[in-house]
């Protein structure tokens, strides 16, 4: 029995096949027992640092480790997954996972949600909780697509033959999109890897009609001082700049060392909680629940995710022309870090309508002043509350912007079709 929400349009181009995740019991087996046996480093004065400034402490992977081995369960979170309509179709070669709330109306407005690194399709699932509890399948007035990223969990990928950049991925995604019936228009969302695919998406694909973002990675723009910035604002650009000065070592690595990195942390489950768990603790606004950070990390374990990617970080430390390497002093005073490039380039300036969400605790909350100068800004939603992830951070309150936005530049959308 089929599930709600999960009817194509009669517009779709193929009849993608459903998912479920079922995650075989010996690898559960063997995660435990991976777990189990792996060790810890011995005490440092850095692991012992109590408000984490030099990574994650030793007392809370001892702690955040007791709750993966005797209280998480992976098949409650499987179940979960399995409550909402999942696809896989076939694009170019990869397989392409995709959750989707699918609605009946005509008029529905389809909208792609992108997630980033160490992010996943779980980023999405309580945002597409609300929207379930609040809309039947005959009246939501929204189509919501959620992909893995080639990959991602449930995607495969990238290819192993060429190079892989965020520009096929965004050719991917829109593919994805007009082959399951909306060649005539979307809008896309954004925020981390998602937020860059996105932009290119924008600017390079006529079938995408506006555009959605959470973040916006960029350089101060030329002329721009700080001397009509609110003290909010200068907050912002100093939490930036903190970043960019203590927090950006993970994206060098796998921006110029994916393979050494990835055999890394593909050998050790812990190894791999401590890498990416870190993210979930310092890139947040309010501590997020362990179960989550557990529940991501193992997703990515079962799935082999982490080292298939991490291929994005390589193109802003290698040019995506050639394999020239750029100099030293080139990485390390650029900006921004991998994985993005930055939207200062009058290349990616958004013609199209812009949407973007300020959270305060994002990587890189910037003033309207700034992100107005990288593309057709028309809505600008000011949260007090809210980091990196925001859609799992503050469901509500992105629903409601992505909602008002969308509704903004309907008849735009639906006069571009």
């Amino acid at each position: 029995m089929s599930l709600p929400f999960s009817t194509l349009p009669p517009s779709a181009k193929l009849s993608p096949t459903p998912f479920k995740a079922a995650i075989p019991g010996e690898k559960l087996s063997e995660l435990e027992t991976l777990v189990k046996l792996s060790k810890l480093a011995p005490a440092t004065y850095e692991n012992s640092q109590p408000d984490g400034r030099y990574g994650v402490t030793t007392d809370w992977l001892v702690s955040i480790r007791e709750k993966w081995l005797n209280s998480f369960d992976w098949r409650s979170t499987e179940n979960r997954i399995n409550t909402f309509p999942q696809f896989t179709t076939e694009i170019e070669g990869l397989t392409i996972h995709f959750v989707a709330l699918f609605s009946e109306k005509k008029d529905a407005v389809p909208i792609l949600l992108l997630h980033g690194w160490p992010g996943s399709f779980l980023e999405f699932l309580p945002m597409l909780q609300i929207f379930r509890d609040e809309f039947t399948p005959s009246t939501l007035p929204y189509h919501l697509i959620v992909p893995s990223l080639p990959g991602y969990t449930f995607s495969s990928g990238p290819p192993l033959d060429k190079n892989f950049t965020t520009h096929d991925i965004a050719r991917v995604m829109d593919k994805l999109m007009k082959d399951i019936g909306f060649e005539s228009g979307y809008v896309v969302q954004g925020g981390d890897i998602g937020s860059r695919v996105a932009r290119v998406i924008a600017v390079d694909y006529e079938s995408c009609k506006a555009v959605h973002l959470n973040v916006c990675f960029m350089r101060r723009p030329n002329g721009v001082t700080d001397e009509h910035l609110t003290a909010s604002e200068k907050s912002g650009i100093e939490r930036l700049n903190h970043w960019l000065a203590t927090g950006t070592g993970y994206g060098f690595m796998h921006g110029t060392r994916p393979s050494t990195i990835g055999h890394v942390l593909s050998t050790s489950p812990v190894a791999l909680l401590a890498w990416i768990g870190e993210k979930f603790l310092e890139w947040v606004d309010e501590p997020l629940p362990p179960e989550f950070i557990l529940e991501s990390v193992t997703l990515y374990w079962l799935t082999e995710t982490y080292a298939r990617s991490i291929y994005t970080y390589r193109e802003a430390c290698i040019s995506v022309a050639g394999t020239k390497e750029k100099s030293t002093n080139e990485i390390l005073q650029g900006f921004p870090p991998p994985p993005v490039q930055p939207a200062n380039d009058p290349r990616w300036y958004i013609h199209k309508p812009y949407g973007h969400s300020f959270f305060p605790k994002e990587l890189s909350p910037l003033p309207r002043s700034w992100v107005e100068t990288t593309g057709n800004l028309v809505f600008w939603g000011q949260h007090s509350k809210g980091g990196h992830f925001a859609a799992l951070e503050q469901p509500e309150a992105l629903k409601k912007d992505l909602i008002t936005f969308v509704e903004q530049v309907r008849s735009e959308i639906a006069g571009a079709k």
